[in-house]
């Protein structure tokens, strides 16, 4: 997993990781059909309306390697939405378990990001100090925008993909941009949910927000309607929520297509939750871990099928860290990546 750092405006970070992907010599072969190249010119005038800093940043990029930005911009508008198209019904699935809880006080956030095999030797940690916006570090398989996040004022948003109708697909902001808009742009969950019912968004998804002060929430997400799921009381009577990749609700069932089966998402979400429902008294960082491995039951043991838990993370939201394990947290430590705080310490 590359660890970057960006700061300044957009447009010069946006340089930045164009110089990067030169220096690795990275090759960008997009072709996109005819509904994905008209749902990409379409999303990026709004992309343009409402963050029009992210389209600065992808011009640098765009400048530094010598890449027709129309084409660029239309793809990455795509991403987490137009995977599935009118032509073949075909779907590049997304995995991922997500949750949040109260522990003694203490706000903690998990994650395993579950995909294609292929993409754990092109996904990054970006800590990013945007000229006059938040500090935040955003994890993603991408790059400018993200899976999931954590900025200096304690708040987190991640998202986790949900199989939409062929028809509910709309020109707008796909679930990576609507977590990096957030990350850069609000303090508290409040703030959040009040952009997610401001922006127009692109397809369905799952939206996790947790805040400093132990709010929490799961933004059922479509283009015709949004639905908030609040958190549940676990034995201790503390305050925890899960989200994989279905809708939870019955409200929005209407707008997902998985059937509740998308890489065994049901399962998964049923470890997490009965794992936090029952949490007992141990440590929070170290149960966290162990839900995320897979000791309390099925959430990253996938055999047999190119698709695997890329990278795991555990944010201490009440202390602002961050720790990573880059790859299946089976076999692999998890290490803190203090990169958040030190910015926030140097006033950087």
């Amino acid at each position: 997993m590359y660890k970057l750092n960006f700061e300044g405006k957009h447009y010069e970070m946006g340089q930045k990781l164009g110089d990067f992907f030169l220096e690795h010599k990275t090759q960008f072969p997009i072709k996109l059909n005819k509904f994905q190249t008209e749902h990409g010119k379409e999303s990026i005038k709004f992309l343009n309306k409402y963050f029009p800093e992210a389209i600065e940043e992808i011009k640098g990029i765009t400048d530094k390697i010598n890449y027709d930005f129309e084409l660029f911009a239309s793809w990455m508008m795509c991403m987490g939405c137009c995977l599935i198209t009118r032509e073949n019904h075909n779907v590049e699935v997304r995995g991922c378990t997500a949750f949040s809880f109260i522990h003694n006080n203490e706000i903690f956030y998990g994650r395993n990001n579950d995909l294609p095999s292929y993409l754990k030797n092109v996904s990054k940690s970006i800590c990013y100090q945007p000229k006059n916006k938040n500090k935040f570090i955003i994890n993603t398989s991408s790059f400018v925008n993200g899976e999931e996040g954590l900025n200096e004022y304690g708040l987190v948003s991640a998202m986790t993909f949900v199989v939409p109708k062929l028809d509910e697909i709309k020109p707008g902001f796909n679930s990576l941009f609507l977590v990096r808009y957030i990350l850069e742009n609000c303090k508290t969950v409040k703030e959040g949910i009040n952009v997610l019912q401001k922006l127009p968004i692109a397809s369905s998804c799952n939206i996790l927000l947790t805040d400093k002060t132990g709010e929490m929430i799961v933004v059922e997400c479509n283009p015709f309607e949004i639905n908030l799921r609040y958190p549940e009381k676990n034995e201790s009577g503390n305050n925890f929520i899960v989200t994989v990749n279905h809708f939870t609700s019955k409200k929005m069932q209407k707008h997902d297509r998985s059937k509740q089966n998308v890489y065994s998402s049901k399962p998964r979400y049923e470890t997490a939750y009965n794992a936090l429902k029952k949490p007992g008294n141990k440590n929070p960082l170290i149960y966290t871990q162990e839900i995320l491995s897979g000791k309390y039951g099925f959430i990253c043991q996938y055999k047999k099928i190119k698709f695997e838990t890329i990278w795991s993370s555990v944010f201490d939201i009440s202390k602002n860290k961050i720790f990573l394990a880059e790859g299946n947290p089976q076999n692999t430590k998890f290490i803190e990546d203090d990169r958040l705080n030190e910015n926030i310490k140097n006033g950087t």
